[in-house]
């Protein structure tokens, strides 16, 4: 049990990178007054909690609604997974990427939902592995409830990261950020090459059943 929980803190933790979001927050609040951050914070951690707690609830309703099999979404989430995967480990750092058609004009709330909310901490990633996580045929209502607590958790973690955005990016400079998010690229990469493997291996015990 102990084990499971882990696992799922990594991967929420990988695909929701609250360190990565730290760049990410530190260049689209330059333009606003200081006083006015931490509202930044809490508005993109509060918008992206509701928009992952939405996929949790609704995202399996929508696979059954389309008729599609557990190991297919697991499959296709795997691939995605995986490209997903590739991009934070060979593509522009998070806030290259994230900040792409952002202004600074922009006022606290419209940055608070893009790009830190969308698609900074509830990535295409993020919602992804909380509808994998939460898949009714597979985990009970209490599991599926620890999961929804574990992705507040990391949620926390990224608003208490965001208000010690600047001292931390001394610290670990653009650099050591960027560098973070390729090793978490890494590990994301191994997970969606695990899933994938597990829902063949699913396939195939249904289809000789």
């Amino acid at each position: 049990m102990t084990h499971n929980l882990l696992e799922q803190f990594i991967l929420l933790w990988v695909v929701i990178d609250p360190i990565g979001t730290i760049p990410v927050f530190i260049a689209v609040v330059a333009g606003i007054d200081r006083s006015r951050h931490w509202k930044v914070a809490v508005q993109a951690a509060f918008t992206a909690t509701l928009v992952l707690l939405f996929f949790l609830v609704a995202g399996q309703f929508l696979i059954n609604a389309l008729g599609i099999s557990l190991p297919a979404f697991q499959i296709a989430g795997g691939i995605v997974l995986m490209l997903f995967a590739l991009t934070m480990i060979f593509g522009d750092s998070k806030p290259e990427s994230e900040t792409l058609g952002f202004s600074g004009e922009n006022s606290g709330g419209s940055v608070a939902v893009f790009p830190l909310a969308m698609p900074s901490l509830a990535s295409p990633g993020a919602i992804l592995a909380i509808v994998v996580l939460t898949d009714n045929n597979r985990f009970s209502l209490e599991q599926q409830a620890v999961t929804a607590g574990i992705m507040l958790v990391v949620m926390l973690c990224a608003l208490a990261l965001m208000f010690c955005a600047s001292p931390i990016l001394r610290v670990i400079r653009p650099a050591g950020a960027a560098l973070v998010s390729r090793i978490m690229g890494m590990i994301l990469a191994a997970v969606a090459v695990n899933t994938v493997i597990l829902a063949v291996i699913e396939l195939i015990r249904t289809t000789e059943i």
